[in-house]
């Protein structure tokens, strides 16, 4: 690509469609919308704002950031609004890839951008240490690029409700645009010049300092690393339910101000889809025909182990899949997607409550409405064509989501009972946003859990199409090395447990995928031993589906002298046993090989029941393949008088700081970090601040630094779950 000429690379921001001729009226009040999303969030909320841009006078050009032959920024006159979601441990999302790695190329001319004036809101969640990273990575470069804020950029956090920044940010989005145009209309649009300041200050959106404050606030202040880990990467875990302690308020009523307060409830979304049932017709339905962006793999599950006692406090089991007909192929580190269905029994449940359940066989026909007012509305890629309504709720919806605010907005047409319907209206409120956030989406309530609990409430099949998510298939590690288990994978998982509070039940559930994986191997379910084993007779082994997932840099070095640290509590600890397996093997072929030191600092609850991997590890310490071993039990008293010298991995870590510290510090080591997010990760990385801090001598900024240099020489890498 030639310096300066962004265009001329086909697979970067192509000119857009609509033009740039900056001297029409109708021109000037458009502004380009762009998303980058993994789960959907970030493309809702940037539909909301094309949804609502018309009232306020502007025309919204919607896209994905993925589709670069719609847009062009290096000619892109109108301003730029972006909303970015994060994923993996602060990565942008798999849809900004591309455009993440055109923009970072270093043969741009720092002013190739200089006339471009945007705002991004970026999507997070604190519990993670690279809090929203994936949009200050874009929001970083576009300036190194010469463009300028014309709106503040806000971040929206998860843990505490993204609406606390989304809905302030999009409220002061419509004065900043209008500013903006204002100021390039007086100007002359032709003779703009992108260096006047005049023309560049930006908004500052009101309310945005709530992000640094709420962030803050933790739903649980205990931080603890072990009995809070929930299943191996289980995307549905949900956060524990908040039991409902005021009797006077609740999912279904509010006491007074609130049930008295006028109310500002956002705008109806636009219902976009036309649903037609036809009677089955014989067509034969698989998981192959959900969409995914990778190659899919149907194959055995050759053996199930239980890992810890039928005492311990949650069931962790380890499953090996036979790989051996298939061209799936993976490194230690690696992670895959299982592909999962949701609970034939909820699936069943809510068919019942939407009296669909004699039509759960026949066949969903969509189309677009005619007359429906959705910019760009376009059918569900996530549902297949011609599929029945059963298979779509088991395999294509997640039904397990807590209803958006939107969602709660569209029942609310669809409720006869005035009560009820006065109480959704609060929930979607802009003043019901701390009872949204308490008895909705903390509470883990489902559309089933709402659906249950507001019993006139009736929604057509179509509003339920729009606005479910996709079933997301969930991660997992590999815990496994091919050098060691050739034609084989396995990975590990702890069953999900979890309470749903809702005024018409208390409901024990498990994990989607976890709960679904226990009961897929029950039968075939062997107690706490990794002997070979094989099914006997002609009996069929379970099988499952599964897919690649895209790469990742959480490898073991390429120069197997270099020292490694794992840090890897309870199911955590599952790519290390892939690490390990691997070293293993390659000491064998070159027993003269220089390999560096390895430590792992492994935590669990109790030493007789939940010590994953116990005898392996053992053996990998006896045969110097591992070269240090620090286990933690943060449940197990102390013997007699003693004091346990380390409750948690990062107290173990305190406990070897000098060294931790060497290793990273002198020896250009690397440190690996896997498990809980919420607690664990935070505990950890507080404490490498700590003891870089103490063994360095500089302040704990200084030693903030040194970790973050550590990061992007990717020598600090973390796979960690909320």
């Amino acid at each position: 690509m030639s310096p300066g000429c962004i265009h001329q690379n086909p697979r970067f921001l192509t000119r857009c469609h609509l033009g740039s001729d900056s001297t029409s009226p109708a021109v000037m009040r458009r502004f380009l919308l762009l998303y980058a999303t993994q789960r959907g969030q970030a493309k809702a909320i940037a539909e909301e704002i094309c949804d609502q841009a018309g009232a306020h006078g502007f025309s919204a050009d919607l896209h994905c950031i993925s589709e670069s032959d719609k847009y062009d920024l290096k000619t892109e006159a109108a301003p730029l609004v972006v909303v970015v979601s994060t994923t993996g441990t602060g990565d942008p999302p798999e849809s900004a890839r591309k455009f993440v790695k055109e923009i970072q190329d270093k043969t741009l001319p720092p002013d190739c951008l200089a006339h471009l004036r945007y705002g991004l809101l970026g999507l997070g969640d604190s519990e993670y240490t690279y809090f929203c990273n994936g949009g200050k990575v874009i929001d970083k470069r576009l300036q190194q690029l010469g463009a300028r804020h014309f709106y503040d950029t806000g971040h929206a956090d998860d843990c505490v409700g993204l609406e606390l920044v989304v809905e302030p940010w999009i409220a002061g989005l419509w004065t900043a645009l209008a500013k903006h145009f204002r100021t390039r209309e007086g100007q002359g649009a032709l003779t703009w010049a992108p260096g006047d300041s005049s023309s560049t200050e930006a908004m500052q959106p009101e309310s945005l300092h709530m992000q640094s404050q709420m962030g803050l606030l933790r739903l649980n202040d205990s931080r603890r690393n072990d009995s809070e880990v929930l299943g191996q990467n289980e995307m549905n875990r949900g956060r524990s339910g908040a039991v409902i302690e005021d009797p006077e308020s609740s999912l279904i009523c509010s006491v007074p101000p609130l049930s008295q307060a006028s109310l500002s409830i956002p705008a109806l979304p636009a219902a976009y889809l036309q649903v037609h049932l036809q009677e089955p017709r014989g067509q034969e339905e698989n998981q192959a025909s959900v969409t995914s962006a990778e190659p899919v793999f149907r194959v055995p599950i050759s053996k199930a182990v239980r890992l810890t006692t039928s005492d311990a406090v949650k069931t962790t089991l380890l499953l090996e899949l036979d790989i051996s007909q298939t061209d799936f192929s993976y490194q230690p580190g690696d992670a895959f997607h299982v592909i999962c269905p949701n609970s034939d029994s909820e699936v069943q449940a809510l068919l019942q409550r939407l009296q669909l359940a004699d039509l759960r066989d026949h066949h969903v026909v969509l189309q677009i409405k005619a007359d429906t007012k959705k910019k760009g509305a376009a059918l569900p890629k996530h549902i297949p064509e011609r599929t029945s309504l059963k298979f779509i709720f088991t395999w294509c919806l997640d039904i397990r989501a807590a209803p958006k605010k939107a969602f709660v907005r569209a029942l609310v047409d669809y409720t006869s009972d005035g009560p009820e319907k006065r109480r959704l209206q609060e929930l979607c409120s802009k003043q019901g946003a701390a009872d949204y956030n308490r008895f909705i989406r903390d509470a883990c309530v489902c559309l089933l859990d709402l659906l249950q609990s507001f019993p006139s409430c009736q929604p057509p099949l179509g509003i339920l199409l729009e606005h479910l998510p996709k079933l997301q298939p969930r991660p997992y590690s590999c815990a496994s090395s091919s050098l060691s288990h050739p034609d084989k994978l396995h990975f590990i998982f702890s069953v999900v447990e979890f309470l749903s509070h809702t005024p018409a039940a208390v409901t024990l559930r498990k994990g989607v995928c976890t709960g679904w994986l226990a009961g897929v191997v029950a039968s075939v379910l062997q107690p706490d031993s990794l002997a070979p084993h094989a099914h006997s007779g002609t009996a069929l082994a379970p099988e499952i589906s599964i897919s690649p997932r895209a790469t990742n840099s959480f490898h073991l070095p390429d120069d197997p002298s270099v020292p490694v640290i794992m840090v890897g509590p309870g199911t955590g600890v599952a790519p290390f046993i892939s690490f390990l397996q691997h070293r293993e093997k390659l000491q064998e072929q070159r027993p003269d090989g220089n390999f560096g030191a390895m430590w792992l600092f492994f935590g669990c609850r109790h030493k007789e029941r939940d010590y994953l991997f116990r005898e392996e590890l053992r053996r990998f310490l006896e045969r110097g393949i591992l070269t240090h071993l620090k286990v933690t039990f943060s449940r197990d008293a102390p013997l007699g008088e003693e004091k346990a010298p380390a409750k948690y991995v990062q107290d173990s870590l305190q406990l070897h700081s000098q060294e931790v510290a060497g290793i990273l510090l002198r020896e250009n080591g690397c440190i690996y970090v896997c498990g809980d997010a919420k607690n664990m990760a935070k505990d950890v990385n507080d404490s490498l601040v700590e003891i870089i801090s103490r063994e360095l001598g500089v302040d704990k900024l200084e030693a903030v630094k040194t970790l973050a240099t550590l990061r992007e020489e990717k020598r600090y890498l973390q796979d960690i779950w909320s």
